[in-house]
């Protein structure tokens, strides 16, 4: 029998006020346990909680993005459930009327002839605190409990199960990292728990309309993560299904040691958490002028920047997403672009995505860390455009500066005179290489005349060795293909 998968993602989001949605303690990260954690995160009788309006702004922020409904009134509820770092005994989230609803996220899934577009639809996105955390591994035989984390503002974003493959979790998962990084409403630390990941996952059969029995794979902190435990999960339920077993549903938690997914409980529906309106918070009405500021405020948006790149640069609708993957590569490739004097977008997307992107990968550095700078780039490509360099020679000159053999916007410039790394376009120069070489050679040259064009690469790189790498390419391919030929 042949299986289908569904996918649906729940997001928790960090949003990047300075202080709690309910009160105004802090909530850096790194602080010492409970320091962090005031009256009314630790539910003193009698405190009451004051709704912080930058988390407002920023669910509108993330509304505008993803083109959905926002509820010009929505309101907070109380979720219950007893859980040792949930000093109230409820958390304050928004069930009845969510902030935001609908919307959608177009998504590129692969790369190369494989790549494909998919939209996602988001079912909706809304405002709660975070509880507070659970200590296991610092004590022995006992809990601690850390309530600096309790009342961190959160927007928690819920997509459709639209997805068929870990793959595209994973796509999705990084387009949201990169929407609500680009907009500043998270800072997408996944190490410090400012986007964490909920996977819903089940299996049906292959043309089955109706849904399967899900299983939530909770708190996936890394892409690498989300991609293993639902590929787990799938073979696990698919295994199950296939041995006579029902799947029950169940939240289940995924160990990165192992590689495999384990049950923590059975899943709970919104029933088990008796939800009502908070008594202590008033609905809250989003006036249009304000909306309209947000959305005036709003940057050019990966999906928009992705279209320009297409349109107006030819560049294929993979480059644009990859050079789109965060706000800070789009300005760096952006920028490289408008420092040369003549643009060539190709250019600049394949030394950005190539040498670039590599070196960075290589050190485990962002490109705001780049040792080469944006207009130190552009005067290296300047080089290749004019024909003083080859793009071998180019990568020599990249890995100098790289290294910091040079500084200042020309440093490419400086590199090239002190290591007299300037290509040879002199065709007097080239020919008399071509001779030597072809004297030198007479045996490759036979073959050559006798149809083997094998021997002519071979003879292309006794030149190029022979001058040392500087030679321009394409001349010595023409005058050596004329000379052969003559």
């Amino acid at each position: 029998m042949q299986w289908e998968t569904v996918i649906g993602l729940e997001v928790h989001t960090q949003l990047t006020t300075q202080s709690k949605i309910f009160s105004g303690a802090s909530i850096a990260f790194g602080a010492a346990p409970n320091s962090q954690a005031c009256q009314v995160d630790i539910a003193l009788p009698g405190v009451l909680p004051v709704l912080n309006k930058g988390a407002v702004e920023r669910g509108i922020r993330f509304g505008l993005a993803i083109g959905a409904k926002l509820n010009r009134v929505n309101s907070f509820d109380r979720k219950n459930y007893f859980y040792p770092d949930l000093p109230k005994g409820y958390q304050i989230s928004q069930f009845a009327l969510p902030i935001v609803e609908g919307g959608a996220l177009t998504i590129q899934v692969g790369g190369g002839n494989d790549a494909y577009e998919k939209t996602v639809r988001i079912t909706r996105a809304h405002l709660e605190e975070d509880a507070g955390k659970s200590l296991h591994e610092d004590f022995h035989g006992m809990t601690g409990i850390d309530l600096n984390r309790a009342g961190t503002p959160l927007l928690e974003i819920v997509s459709e199960p639209d997805m068929r493959s870990a793959k595209e979790a994973v796509a999705y998962a990084k387009a949201l990292h990169t929407l609500v990084t680009w907009i500043g409403t998270c800072d997408g630390n996944m190490q410090e728990g400012s986007f964490r990941v909920d996977a819903n996952v089940s299996v049906r059969p292959l043309g089955q309309a109706e849904f399967g029995t899900r299983r939530e794979i909770k708190n996936l902190n890394s892409f690498r993560f989300l991609e293993q435990a639902i590929n787990y999960e799938i073979r696990w339920q698919i295994e199950q299904i296939e041995d006579g077993h029902k799947i029950q549903q169940a939240t289940v938690l995924f160990d990165p040691d192992t590689g495999e997914t384990r049950a923590m409980r059975s899943k709970e529906d919104a029933h088990d958490y008796r939800y009502f309106p908070d008594p202590d918070l008033l609905p809250v009405k989003l006036d249009e002028d304000w909306i309209e500021q947000v959305r005036a405020s709003l940057p050019e948006l990966p999906q928009q920047k992705q279209a320009r790149y297409q349109s107006e640069w030819n560049l294929s609708a993979y480059d644009a997403a990859a050079l789109t993957g965060s706000r800070a590569l789009a300005e760096y490739f952006e920028a490289v672009v408008a420092g040369l004097s003549r643009p060539d977008a190709k250019l600049v997307a394949n030394w950005v995505m190539g040498d670039v992107s590599a070196t960075l990968n290589k050190e485990n550095l962002d490109i705001v860390d780049s040792r080469i700078s944006a207009a130190q780039l552009a005067g290296l490509l300047a080089r290749i455009q004019d024909g003083t360099l080859s793009g071998k020679l180019a990568k020599q000159v990249f890995e100098a500066m790289w290294a910091g053999e040079a500084e200042g916007d020309n440093a490419a410039d400086t590199l090239i005179e002190t290591k007299g790394l300037k290509q040879v376009s002199d065709s007097g120069e080239i020919e008399k290489i071509i001779d030597d070489v072809m004297a030198a050679n007479v045996k490759s040259v036979e073959e050559f005349r006798s149809g083997k064009e094998k021997a002519f690469n071979a003879l292309v790189g006794q030149v190029m060795k022979a001058s040392k790498g500087k030679a321009n390419p394409q001349q010595v391919n023409d005058l050596l293909r004329r000379k052969l030929s003559a």
